[in-house]
């Protein structure tokens, strides 16, 4: 069994899509993973990944996302 703790969910305005973000934790122990849950419409894509590859992709987003903002 895990213990799965809610972290963010939002909407993206263009598709719709429900992206929730939760800490997933095993009880046996050892590293907390970030849970990504993508739903659109019927279909769901879940996958987990450690801090250190959160962090990259966290990273890459924000870069993106600078360039991306009105000069």
């Amino acid at each position: 069994m895990a213990i799965v703790t809610p972290l963010e969910k939002f909407t993206i305005p263009l598709g719709g899509q429900v992206i929730e973000l939760q800490q997933f934790d095993y009880e046996a122990g050892g590293m907390s993973l970030l849970r990504t849950r993508i739903r659109e419409k019927s279909r769901f894509t879940v996958f987990e990944i450690d801090p250190g590859s959160a962090r990259l992709w966290g990273e890459a987003l924000l870069r993106w996302a600078q360039t991306q903002e009105p000069k």
